[in-house]
């Protein structure tokens, strides 16, 4: 049983560590974990640096990478200052190794390297440079690495959020965010299909599908992939199989209500019916004041309050990700 700040941790049992997570991997052994989303302000940062602290309580090396490049704030939410090394001397190859930019972030267990506000060019990372972070990222020695992806649908955001094993999406039940979460998650599909694809005509249809003012018409996954099979069924067949394939998770943050909670179920289903993709959505976290509280001390919440349902709401979505378990109306609040 594991402590931190006098806090035991027995809520993750051995069947939970060791369960696979459906990803045809077996061990969690360098499991990726990417928390995205379309819009900013939604508390990706304040999720992930929490997620990492539950998941290094097991005793499981946990890496947490600001990948929100121009923009990183993760190491101000885990109440370090700014370090001395960012993954922009990675970028710049002022190092060799992304792990010569790893440092300690004074939680046992529980590594950072941190983003690169401090090189605003690197938020503009050519293909070559994010390439080589990608390979390196994939070679580190870790038990979890999880990504803090920026706001929006860049490139760069999207590869990162599918080189992951596991893509959450953060969401808040505000219209801007719901229809930005609908709007990332058509992308990151629609690139991931055009990096399976090599037929040039196919890979075309997908870049103008992308805008949804396309002169097809087609405003869904679900209309592209019938599309498609009308030109070549086997790439039709072969998307078919993709979508089953794509499930991202889904986080409710800052939920005040039943209707709020309920939220996360309306967008689970709207996307089933016209994107054709089942999400997982593992669970939502309470709206509290000792949040907000924790942010202004720059104290991760789960160390500083461990006792409130926030706190409980976040466990139970480590859980429900490392089981590979949606959560269900009937047992919720």
């Amino acid at each position: 049983m594991a402590k931190i700040s006098g806090l035991e941790v027995n809520w993750m049992s051995s069947e939970v560590l060791n369960n696979n997570n459906g990803n045809g991997n077996g061990s969690f052994k360098g499991q990726i974990w990417a928390v995205g989303g379309g819009k900013g302000g939604t508390g990706k940062s304040l999720i992930i640096s929490n997620l990492g602290i539950c998941l290094s309580r097991t005793g499981r090396d946990v890496l947490l990478v600001d990948a929100d490049l121009g923009g990183a704030n993760l190491h101000s939410c885990l109440g370090n200052s700014f370090p001395s090394v960012t993954l922009s001397d990675f970028i710049r190859k002022k190092v060799s190794s992304i792990k010569d930019v790893t440092i300690d972030t004074g939680i046992p267990h529980l590594s950072l390297i941190s983003g690169a506000e401090d090189y605003l060019e690197v938020a503009n990372t050519n293909y070559a440079q994010k390439m080589r972070l990608l390979r390196q990222i994939t070679f580190v020695d870790s038990d979890y690495i999880l990504l803090d992806l920026g706001a929006g649908t860049t490139f760069n955001t999207l590869d990162f959020f599918l080189i992951a094993d596991s893509g959450i999406i953060v969401v808040t039940p505000e219209p801007t965010s719901i229809e930005n979460a609908y709007r990332f998650i058509k992308s990151v599909f629609y690139r991931r299909l055009k990096k399976i694809v090599r037929h040039q005509g196919v890979r075309e249809i997908i870049v103008e599908v992308m805008d949804r003012k396309n002169e097809l018409g087609i405003k869904t996954p679900v209309e592209l992939i019938n599309y498609i099979g009308l030109i070549n069924n086997d790439i039709g067949q072969r998307f078919k199989e993709e979508v089953l394939k794509f499930r991202p998770k889904l986080i409710m943050n800052n939920v005040r209500s039943r209707a709020d909670i309920n939220v996360g179920f309306s967008i689970k289903s709207t996307c089933l019916k016209y994107f054709g993709i089942n999400i997982a959505y593992v669970g939502y976290i309470e709206y509290d004041e000792s949040v907000w509280q924790a942010v202004r001390r720059r104290k991760p919440f789960l160390l500083e309050y461990p006792n409130t349902r926030p706190a409980k709401c976040l466990e139970r979505i480590t859980k429900n990700i490392i089981m590979n378990k949606d959560i269900e109306e009937e047992f919720i609040l």
